[in-house]
């Protein structure tokens, strides 16, 4: 597999670092969660739903094919066993507030001092340093500073609402993967590591470029409700259905306007959904409602089967996982105890990713962590004793 032989630290929590590094083991990383002595580990441990064995699902899709070192870090000792794992490590991984590592030792400059060839990604809301950087935040405070929140107002109340998708969360840990890559291919050249300050923040910001428009051109805040990406092209909207069902409409282009509203018998509408997003597109949007509003979903897809425009039925996430097109594509899969797994978005022709489904226990693999980076086996019964693994 393509990182087969690469070795990650990872002192993150939650959902950007771990499922990064997940990523990164269903292809082949030998990925070390190191998780705190307390009784819980890894949060996500105990969040949310579980299956079989009481896992939960998120730990299931964020934690597989890793392995588990509990670790007290405010303990000397344990600190020198993270740091003698990490002189053969190619990547370390964390996502505390700023100045938490050099307290827990294992901040980079210590970790460089051991290993110039470690590249060290620091995940955290704000960044390094800025008016921001102490504050603690997760992805939803993110997304209210970055403006986020401000975009998915209502259509119809124009109120702000939380975010259905975790979008600083993601976009920070597809970055961070981007740059850990660029870093690895760099250090293939110079035989050094490198420092990344990853933001959750900037990374938000920096993934408006559709909607930052009239921020830019005008200095104006977005008119949510009249640009293109919230509703305000009738051709990019939601339509509610005869049966109380939802569907979409969701491209714009003349070739897909002109064919269904030619199809609909309204080609007389095609000039005015051609006009920019805003209040002047309220006839072709008024005529979409109430003509969508007549037939039930499943009558409009039979209709819209043979038109060729950007249309989708709105479906819940159980409909998504149990299409056959999602398992054709294997992003669901299920292992040998019946449970169902989130699949490999990355496909390679040659040496694809190859997901183990199975979750480290809680500091499972703590003591043979410890035997492989020099600790007798005196002192890894002494870390026991004190509670250090």
């Amino acid at each position: 597999m393509k990182l087969s032989g690469l070795k990650v630290l990872d002192l993150s929590a939650f959902l950007p670092g771990p499922h990064m590094t997940m990523m990164m083991a269903d292809h082949g990383a030998d990925v070390v969660m190191i998780e705190p002595a307390n009784a819980i580990g890894e949060p996500t441990r105990e969040i949310g739903w579980k299956t079989a064995g009481g896992v939960s699902v998120w730990f299931r899709n964020i934690a597989r094919g890793k392995r588990s070192l509990k670790v007290n870090l405010k303990d000397p000792a344990g600190q020198k066993l993270v740091q003698a794992l990490a002189k053969e490590a190619d990547v370390f991984v964390e996502a505390f507030r700023p100045g938490v590592v050099k307290r827990l030792g294992v901040d980079y400059e210590t970790l460089k001092a051991l290993n110039p060839r470690l590249v060290y990604c620091s995940i955290s809301a704000f960044g390094q340093e800025g008016a921001y950087a102490m504050k603690p935040a997760h992805d939803l405070t993110v997304q209210a500073l970055a403006g986020l929140v401000d975009l998915n107002r209502g259509l119809e109340d124009g109120k702000p609402a939380s975010p259905n998708m975790p979008v600083a969360d993601m976009a920070a840990s597809l970055m961070a993967l981007s740059a850990i890559l660029m870093a690895l291919y760099r250090r293939h050249e110079t035989g050094k590591g490198d420092y990344i300050d990853m933001a959750m923040y900037d990374a938000a910001l920096s993934w408006t470029p559709n909607v930052t428009g009239p921020v830019f051109a005008e200095d104006a805040h977005p008119p949510v409700k009249d640009m293109r990406s919230f509703g305000g092209a009738a051709m990019y909207h939601v339509y509610e259905t005869k049966d109380g069902r939802f569907l979409v409409l969701g491209g714009s282009e003349a070739k897909f306007t002109e064919n269904l509203l030619t199809a609909l018998g309204r080609p007389d509408l095609v000039a005015v959904a051609l006009l920019e997003p805003g209040p002047h597109q309220e006839p072709v949007r008024a005529f979409f409602r109430d003509t969508f509003a007549s037939r039930t979903l499943e009558e409009w897809a039979a209709f819209l089967k043979n038109v060729d425009c950007c249309w989708a039925p709105v479906r819940t996430l159980k409909d998504a996982f149990d299409d056959p097109h999602t398992a054709a594509r294997g992003l669901v899969f299920t292992d040998a105890d019946g449970n169902r797994h989130i699949g490999l978005p990355i496909r390679f022709a040659d040496e694809p990713g190859t997901p183990d489904p199975s979750v480290p226990g809680f500091g499972e693999h703590s003591e043979e962590l410890a035997r492989a980076a020099g600790f007798s086996e005196a002192g890894i019964a002494d870390l026991i004793a004190r509670k250090v693994i």
